[in-house]
């Protein structure tokens, strides 16, 4: 009798180890991917749609982008030195304070925040390009460039998109 209680016990522990690695790994990715996304604060309308599908680019690419809606876009625009002909719709700002103007690619910005070009503040996508990230429109899309903005208020070309498939 002993032995088949044993042989039971030993069983019912077995299947709590092979629950446990089933289901742990979910878990546990779930939270190294957490653990290693890059955070970016997301500044833009609350009415602007394509402003949610970048972000959802950004996700999907290893960010923890974040949306908030200021009552005043245009302000922290100025007050992050982003002048109106680098602007976009939307503007991501990292930890560190720089800023990404518009529908740049994750893996732009990944780079970019690899890099740290000197005399930097950022990047920018000016307008809103058609097909950029969060800009798809089935399979319209208009080469652009993306800009390095730098602390003097100039910017210069930092890379250029020239194909859809350039963006992932």
């Amino acid at each position: 009798m002993r032995q088949f209680i044993k042989a039971i016990f030993s069983g019912i522990s077995s299947l709590l180890i092979i629950a446990t690695l089933i289901t742990a790994p979910a878990s546990l990715l779930a939270d190294s991917k957490t653990a290693t996304a890059t955070p970016l604060q997301v500044l833009s309308s609350p009415t602007c749609g394509c402003c949610s599908k970048w972000v959802e680019h950004l996700q999907s690419n290893g960010f923890d982008a974040r949306i908030e809606h200021p009552a005043d876009l245009n302000h922290e625009k100025a007050a992050r030195g982003i002048k109106p002909q680098y602007q976009s719709c939307h503007t991501g700002v990292s930890q560190e304070g720089f800023v990404f103007e518009g529908h740049i690619p994750a893996r732009v910005i990944k780079r970019f925040l690899a890099e740290k070009p000197d005399n930097a503040i950022g990047l920018a996508a000016p307008g809103m390009p058609m097909g950029s990230p969060g800009m798809e429109m089935g399979d319209n899309f208009s080469p652009y460039d993306v800009l390095v903005l730098k602390d003097d208020g100039s910017s210069s070309v930092y890379t250029h998109i020239g194909a859809a498939a350039e963006q992932y």
